[in-house]
Order: structure tokens, then sequence, then C-alpha cells
């Protein structure tokens, strides 16, 4: 039996979760639902639907888990509370400093109906999360760094996005170079936000657009912008579409610990990922947690839940036999 998927937003990410269903031989795409007219919208999957939102009042009984493909600024703050409290729901929530109170609101409204809502899936929050939390566990005399990019943030282009007056943005994220090496010296150097990288949009402006006001209103964001060195390009829309039409990404974790008397023995723990493209990569993140979402709600697990809540196993399309003879 296929696990039935709805997917909510069909931007970048909705169409890379769209494109790992495709490769998932246990998963059957629905529908796709919009906030648009749905006569204006074609999908890549000939069998599925284009409905609208609206149609999510009353499609209970037709989806076994909804993939939320929302921004973190505005709309997984609002939808995925909403959702969760008729569907096992997915998202990609990336603003750190507010996920627990987004845990929150989901598990609230998940609990009361007896439904899953996994929240902030995707590598980061997501699989980096992962490894820093299993590195922290093995070498607990340690310390741990975090680098993205250089690569587009969508979640970030959202955000400037919503800016008055910008048409389209990419924002990319760059590590500052000399502090990754200090790192994986095992130095255990002291960084902060601003030494560990920088930021640079290009953005369209709408026509007469204060662009000195929109710039402002990048580099003072909080949670996004405030507390990195930001430069801001305005370029055309040609200039976008010439130079900045791919969505690549990656990064890395690196954890550095001791062991062994007077901690003489420097361990140093390195995850790292390079991505031709970000959403579909998240895309194919939050489809495996769709299928451990079902699996669990369909043994009676209900509530808000990470990344750190679930166990491998779920993710996988393979029995527990086929799982331990390949790969343990």
């Amino acid at each position: 039996m296929s696990i039935k998927i709805g997917i909510l937003g069909y931007g970048n990410l909705g169409r890379g979760v769209e494109s790992a269903i495709k490769q998932s031989d246990d998963m059957e795409l629905v529908a796709v639902f919009t906030r648009r007219d749905p006569s204006t919208l074609t999908i890549n999957t000939p069998t599925a639907k284009v409905l609208s939102a609206d149609d999510l009042e009353n499609m209970e009984n037709d989806i076994d888990v909804l993939m939320i493909c929302g921004g973190s600024a505005t709309d997984l703050p609002e939808m995925t509370p909403k959702y969760a409290a008729k569907y096992n729901v997915i998202d990609s929530f990336d603003t750190h400093a507010r996920i627990p109170e987004h845990f929150a609101n989901v598990d609230k409204a998940a609990k009361a109906a007896k439904k899953i809502g996994i929240i902030s899936c995707g590598w980061d929050p997501g699989m980096f999360s992962i490894n820093r939390l299993y590195s922290m566990s093995i070498l607990q005399d340690g310390k741990d760094y975090t680098f993205w990019g250089k690569g587009v943030s969508q979640g970030h282009s959202d955000a400037v996005r919503r800016i008055d007056g910008v048409k389209d943005c990419r924002q990319y994220t760059i590590p500052v170079e000399e502090s990754v090496n200090l790192v994986r010296s095992g130095s255990n150097p002291e960084l902060t936000t601003r030494q560990k990288h920088t930021r640079e949009c290009f953005v369209v402006a709408e026509e007469g657009a204060d662009k000195a006001k929109i710039e402002e209103a990048i580099k003072t964001m909080p949670n996004y912008f405030s507390d990195y060195d930001t430069t801001v390009h305005f370029i055309s829309e040609e200039e976008m579409a010439r130079d900045h039409s791919g969505l690549p990404h990656g990064g890395s974790v690196i954890y550095t610990g001791k062991t062994g008397e007077g901690n003489k023995n420097t361990h140093v723990i390195e995850y790292k990922l390079t991505l031709d493209s970000n959403p579909e990569f998240t895309g194919a993140v939050l489809v495996a947690y769709a299928r451990a979402a079902y699996r669990m709600n369909q043994e009676g697990t209900s509530g808000a839940k990470t990344v750190f809540d679930i166990a491998p196993a779920y993710l996988s399309p393979l029995s527990g036999e086929e799982i331990r003879a390949h790969y343990l």
C-alpha cells in the first residue's frame, strides 16, 4: 500500500518534494494544494490533482501525510499548527531561535488530533542537528562548529523577498575560510557568529523602490542578518536569471573533542554536504520523514517530533532484516 502524500505549496521546495516522491516506490502524490488559482499551476505528476488550499478543510481521508512547503518567516508558524489539527504534517521550519515556540504550538495541535507533526526537517535543522547531537554524546568534552555554504539559503532569500520593494532575491551564505581552518586544526577557537560566516544578497528591486531602505531592512533583520557582515547588491532581472538561477548549498558540522588522561588525545569529527540542489535534497529529507510520520502514527504515536525523536529505521523503505544485512 502506498503512503498518500499531499504537498501544500509548489515553490522550489514543493517541487523538490515531488521529485523525491517519484523516487519512492512506497509513496503516491495525491494532490498539490496551492493558495494561487489551481488552474494556473502545472505540476510534474500527471496522476496528481492540483487543488486549492481551501480543499484541505475536508480531505483528511485522502491524505496520509501533508508536506507543508512554505517559508519559515511567516507561513510555517501559522500553517503547521493549523494543519496538524487535521493531518500528519512535515515542515522545514529553520528559524533556529524560534524552534521551541514552534514545537510547542505544533505539539498542542497534533496531540489533540492524535496526529504527528515532524518539524524542522531538512539538512539544517535536520541532518546537521543529528550529527551535532551524536558527536556531543560520544565526545562530551568537546565543541561543535557548523559552517554553511557557500550556497543559496532558501529561507533567508524568502525573508528578503517579503520586504516591501523587493521583487526577487538570492542570498548566499559564505563560511569564513580562516575560521574553518582553525576549527579543523583542533584548536577549539572561540568564534562569534560574525566570525564564522558572511552573507551576500543579490536583490532585484521593484521599479522606483527605495534601495537604501531595502538594504537597511535586510542588514537589521533579526535572526537572519543583524549578526552578520552582510553585503547587498542590486541587480537586474536579466542578471538574476543569468547568474543566479541555480540553488546550490552545503556545509559541514565539525566537532572536536578530547579523550584520555589529561585530555591528551584530540578527535575531529566532520560531516559534510555538497549539494547541487538545496530544495531537491531538502525535499528528499522531508519525504523520508513523511515515511516515519506515517509509520509512527499507525503505531499510535502523536504530537510534535523532531529529527532527534525518530529512529533511523523508520526513515528507510527497507525492512529491518534488509537494513541489518546491508547497512549495519
